[in-house]
């Protein structure tokens, strides 16, 4: 038998990013006991890649799941590799508001603040 082991990451959700979460599961009234934020990268965005975020009700079957200031994160193992050790937080001022990706992977960006280059 053949026992495979998922990555550990790491990956943090700011107090304000969770609390934003836990609101949209709020709302979209799903089962708190096993939903989650799924963050994943996808090809795309100026820079290459982009950063996408779900709320869903499981996770998948291979996914590395987290929990980071009350929410469970969900990632699939493609995206954790981009995402180990990126700080998601939720900003908001006059000007604009939503999330912002601290990702030390990242070697390049564009101003959308969504898209990255490793």
């Amino acid at each position: 038998m053949t026992t495979t082991q998922k990555p550990a990451i790491t990956l943090t959700l700011t107090e304000s990013a969770a609390e934003e979460v836990k609101r949209f599961m709020a709302e979209e009234k799903v089962p708190l006991e096993t939903a989650g934020l799924r963050l994943g990268v996808m090809p795309g965005g100026c820079s290459g890649f982009k950063y996408s975020l779900n709320i869903e009700d499981k996770p998948a079957d291979d996914d590395i799941v987290i929990e980071s200031n009350g929410v469970r994160l969900f990632v699939d193992g493609w995206s954790g590799q981009y995402l180990n050790g990126v700080t998601v937080d939720y900003r908001s001022n006059f000007q604009e508001s939503g999330f912002a990706f601290d990702n030390p992977n990242a070697t390049g960006g564009c101003g959308c603040g969504t898209s990255f280059t490793v």
